[in-house]
C-alpha cells in the first residue's frame, strides 16, 4: 500500500512506500529508511538508459529506480511519472542535470509525483531544495568532494550521493570513492550513497561498511532487459572490462568542459567517422540529429554509427557479463551484500 510518507520533508502523494518494519527489510540502512524503501540500492538516472520500465522494475524490486529528468518537457516527465504503476517495495526518483535546467517548472512536476528529487552538476542551491522540499520530495544532491557534500547539507538536502572517479558518465570531482566517501562522512551527517565503480555484492558490502548508507549503480543496469540502451551499446559493455574505460572530455558537443567515463573505443570509433553527424534518435513522431562528439548516449531509438557515440562506462564493467532482468540485479548485490557482511561480522566478534 501507498500512503502519504512521513519520513520526509513534506506530505504530499508520491511515488514510495511506507515505513517497513525492519524485520522485512532487505539491508536496513539510514537510506531504506529514509526513502522508505527495502533495498539500499539506487538506480542512476541515465539519460536514454533510465527507462520507465527500468525505475518501475527497480522499484518494484524494492530499490529506488531513477528516471532522467534532463530536458525533458514537464508535461512529459508527468506522463512518465504516471505511467509508472505503484506496486512495488521501494521508491521512484527523478534526476537532473544543473546545467540544463531551465527554470523550476520541471523540479517542480518532479518533486509532486516522485519520492526523490536528485540534482548534479552544479553547486548546492538552497531555494531549489526548498523547490524540492515544496514539492513532498526527498532532496538529494550529487557531489564530487567532500567540501561540497557539507555545501548540500548546509543548502537542506536530505542524502548526498558522493560519486569517485570510477563512474560512467559524467564525472563532477577528482577523487576516488573511498577516499571521497571517508572525507564525507566526517563531514555530514545525514545518509551517504556511495557511487562509482559499483556493480557487485562485494562492491555494495564493502560501502556499506566503509559507512555508506547505500549504493548507487549506473552501468550494471545499462545491461538489463529494461534498460533503454541500444543493443550495440549493451554488447560493447559486455566484450569491456575496466581498462577499457577512459576519463576524458571528448565527447562535449552539447556540453564543453564537463568530463566523463565512456570506453576508449567510441572515442576512437568518432574519431574516425567520416562527417559531422553519427546519427539520428527518434523523439516521437520526429528525430534529432546526433553531431559527432555529442554527449547523446545511443538508445533503442537511436540510428546510425553507434560505436561512435558515448558509451558511457564505469570501471565496473568487466563485472558486466549478461543482460539480466533489473530485479535480478537489485536481489543480487542486496543478498549477496547482506551474506558478505554476516560473514565478516561474525569473523570479527
Amino acid at each position: 500500500m501507498f500512503t502519504r510518507s512521513q519520513t520526509g520533508p513534506g506530505l504530499a502523494m508520491v511515488w514510495g512506500s511506507p515505513n517497513h518494519p525492519e524485520e522485512n527489510d532487505m539491508l536496513p540502512t539510514r537510506f531504506t529508511d529514509l526513502v522508505g524503501c527495502l533495498a539500499p540500492v539506487q538506480q542512476a538516472g541515465m539519460g536514454g538508459v533510465a527507462t520507465t520500465e527500468l525505475a518501475a522494475a527497480v522499484a518494484r524490486a524494492g530499490g529506488l529506480g531513477m528516471l532522467s529528468g534532463v530536458m525533458v518537457p514537464p508535461p512529459a516527465l508527468a506522463a512518465m511519472l504516471d505511467a509508472i504503476p505503484h506496486d512495488g517495495d521501494g521508491a521512484v526518483g527523478v534526476n537532473f542535470l544543473m546545467p540544463f535546467i531551465q527554470g523550476t517548472e520541471a523540479v517542480e512536476v518532479a518533486a509532486a509525483g516522485a519520492r526523490v528529487v536528485e540534482l548534479f552538476y552544479g553547486g548546492p542551491d538552497p531555494a531549489l531544495v526548498d523547490v524540492v522540499h515544496r514539492g513532498g520530495a526527498l532532496a538529494f544532491w550529487q557531489v564530487g568532494s567532500a567540501h561540497e557534500a557539507r555545501a548540500a547539507v548546509d543548502a537542506g538536502c536530505d542524502a548526498v550521493v558522493v560519486q569517485g572517479t570510477e563512474a560512467g558518465g559524467h564525472v563532477r570531482g577528482g577523487t576516488r570513492l573511498f577516499p571521497l566517501l571517508a572525507a564525507a562522512l566526517d563531514l555530514v551527517d545525514v545518509p551517504v550513497i556511495a557511487a562509482g565503480g559499483i556493480a557487485t555484492p562485494r562492491h555494495v558490502a564493502t560501502a556499506l561498511a566503509a559507512g555508506a548508507s547505500a549504493v548507487r549503480v549506473g552501468t550494471r543496469f545499462v545491461a538489463t532487459a529494461e534498460s533503454g540502451a541500444h543493443p550495440a551499446y549493451v554488447d560493447a559493455l559486455l566484450a569491456a572490462d575496466a581498462g577499457d574505460t577512459v576519463l576524458t572530455e571528448a565527447f562535449s558537443v552539447m556540453w564543453p568542459n564537463a568530463p566523463h567515463r565512456v570506453l576508449g573505443s567510441c572515442i576512437d570509433a568518432a574519431a574516425a567517422h567520416d562527417g559531422d553527424l553519427v546519427g539520428e534518435v527518434g523523439l516521437g513522431d520526429e528525430a534529432m540529429s546526433i553531431p559527432r562528439f555529442a554527449i547523446i548516449p545511443p538508445s533503442r531509438e537511436t540510428t546510425g554509427d553507434i560505436g561512435a557515440m558515448a558509451l558511457y562506462a564505469g570501471e565496473s564493467v568487466g563485472s558486466v557479463t549478461s543482460v539480466v532482468p533489473a530485479a535480478d540485479v537489485v536481489r543480487e548485490l542486496v543478498e549477496g551484500a547482506e551474506a558478505l557482511l554476516s560473514t565478516w561480522n561474525a569473523t570479527s566478534t
